[in-house]
């Protein structure tokens, strides 16, 4: 028979954060928005810390009509960006001119775009794009940044960055 354990009730508006076990479901948080649900989070999405415990993450879903205006709205188009990236329509665009990209390039380069200036391993963009159980390597990624680049053209396949013996980055052009 399993044993309860009472916890101490921290103070109003607090949350007590302590460690659960595999097999154990916590409580629905009483801070979710009316009709939201919850759900474990990916493994692949957790950062892994060395010499730290691995963290276990929660992906919180609400309802589209509920979703707060703040976070529907898209943010004001900036002319000075050249590349934009269209999740929603699956768009992606040089300067307005479209892009033909296969399923696996759009979200490799929607990935780099979201994170711009920042370094990806390859390992890390084969866990983020292709999925935690893909089988594959390194050169997959450098094959489908050089279909990239090709796509972008001349002017612009600069703007995906080999970092030596790392991987890649996106660093769009300074504008101005």
């Amino acid at each position: 028979m399993p044993t309860t354990q009472t916890l101490p009730v921290p103070p109003q508006g607090r949350q007590r954060l302590r460690a659960v076990r595999p097999d154990e479901v916590p409580p629905v948080p009483d801070f979710l928005p009316p009709g939201a649900t919850w759900l474990p989070a990916p493994g692949h999405v957790m950062p892994d810390v060395a010499g730290q415990t691995p963290m276990v993450g929660y992906l919180v879903l609400v309802p589209a009509d509920r979703v707060p205006a703040t976070v529907a709205a898209p943010p004001p188009a900036d002319p000075a960006i050249s590349v934009r990236i269209d999740s929603e329509r699956r768009i992606a665009q040089v300067f307005g001119r479209s892009l033909d990209l296969t399923y696996l390039e759009f979200e490799l380069l929607s990935h780099l775009v979201a994170h711009p200036h920042r370094v990806h391993t390859r390992d890390q963009l084969v866990t983020t794009v292709w999925g935690y159980g893909h089988v594959g390597d390194g050169r997959t990624v450098d094959v489908h940044i050089a279909r990239l680049r090709r796509k972008l053209g001349p002017d612009h396949r600069g703007s995906i960055v080999t970092v030596r013996r790392v991987g890649y980055k996106y660093a769009p052009p300074a504008s101005g």
